[in-house]
């Protein structure tokens, strides 16, 4: 008989978000469990429906403080779940403090508790220290800790004290999303044609503070080379960075259709990434990139596995933190350099292929899961 893992989420699919796609491909993919995902709703209702296989109930959220979605009925709704699936692991993913309490609450006491510890809790100031304590606990509570990656079992974060729990489980692609497809290769012209045939530097992802748009835009007005800076996504700040944008060079293109993504990565030149704290733990989008020879610009961020995944003159650049002339440089650099780019490229491609694809992530996930139900076997 099959063990149950319930994953306790911020959001799942179809809402999109780097988040968003390791929940699911873990959903997915460790299909030895019966996996059942309880997340927020993003349309107002409480839901329940079975997505390739995976029972997906959404609680609707009362209000939203500092980006964390409130839901009264949570604790109530969750209680239910549990008495229905019995499960066998709780699967929680951080950052997410609101259910932290209700989590340790509702845990039934057989069984286990896994944090996958997709990010540190950044910029919230005092309503950090509000929730801290109890993130502590729910850490001293946890059977397993899993980051992202090498770099983030770090002394600034909070999981370091508890670095002999913690395993790496390092976040994927879903590869088979960016291998091109019948007809890709006219709508990659096509958006070459739409920019004018000019080298594109590409950005996708959410706007707020911590990507960095900002410092992209700023060394926009730096950069030398003939090229067009091409905007993806929306956001909180999306207003505020179209204000801040004087050139005729910088295009807004709004959200991407999912099916589109991989033609714009295939048909721009360099990826402005442009993380500017340890909040970006990761980056699922700088892996998409890499993976379709898209190269990228990076800062330079300790703590943050971003510099893993892309490695400084190997995969692509990487110049000091809010150094917009370093990083204007560097743009200029892959742009004036063929040869240079498509070595970057070629590597980068390798380089996800090799440690960063969804299945390398379901793997390690299930080799750390593993060990622990063996422990207590």
């Amino acid at each position: 008989m099959k063990k149950t893992l319930l994953h306790i989420a911020k959001y799942y699919h179809p809402n999109e978000g780097g988040i968003e796609t390791v929940t699911k491909y873990l959903a997915e993919g460790l299909s030895e469990y019966d996996n059942v995902v309880v997340c927020f709703s993003q349309d107002g209702h409480d839901s329940e429906e079975e997505i390739n296989g995976v029972r997906v109930y959404r609680v609707a959220p009362l209000v939203k403080v500092a980006s964390q979605d409130i839901a009264l009925s949570y604790h109530k709704v969750l209680r239910g779940i549990i008495k229905d699936t019995h499960p066998d692991l709780l699967l929680l993913h951080c950052p997410n403090p609101f259910l932290y309490p209700i989590t340790l609450h509702l845990k039934p006491k057989n069984a286990k508790l896994v944090l996958l510890w997709h990010s540190d809790i950044l910029g919230k100031g005092l309503l950090y220290k509000m929730v801290s304590s109890m993130e502590h606990k729910l850490l001293k509570k946890a059977d397993l800790i899993l980051a992202t990656s090498e770099n983030y079992v770090h002394p600034s974060s909070p999981i370091y004290p508890f670095r002999d729990e913690v395993r790496i489980v390092q976040n994927g692609i879903i590869a088979t999303d960016f291998v091109l497809k019948d007809g890709d290769d006219k709508r990659i012209e096509d958006i070459k044609k739409r920019f004018g045939n000019k080298k594109i530097v590409f950005y996708v992802g959410r706007h707020i503070p911590y990507k960095g748009i900002d410092l992209l835009l700023q060394a926009e007005r730096k950069v030398k080379a003939d090229c067009v800076f091409v905007i993806g996504g929306t956001g909180a700040v999306t207003e505020k960075l179209k204000a801040m944008t004087h050139s005729d060079r910088v295009v807004f293109i709004g959200r991407i259709p999912h099916d589109d993504m991989r033609c714009y990565y295939h048909a721009a030149d360099v990826f402005g990434f442009a993380s500017n704290t340890k909040q970006e733990a990761f980056g699922i989008a700088l892996a998409e990139a890499m993976y379709c020879k898209c190269v990228p610009v990076t800062f330079t961020l300790v703590g943050s596995g971003v510099n893993w995944v892309s490695v400084k003159g190997e995969t692509g650049e990487e110049v000091p933190l809010a150094d917009v002339d370093a990083y204007a440089a560097a743009i200029d650099r892959l742009l004036a350099d063929d040869r240079l780019r498509e070595r970057y490229a070629e590597a980068g491609r390798k380089r996800v292929a090799e440690l960063f694809t969804c299945d390398k992530s379901v793997e390690e996930a299930r080799k750390a899961i593993r060990a622990l139900l063996k422990q207590s076997d």
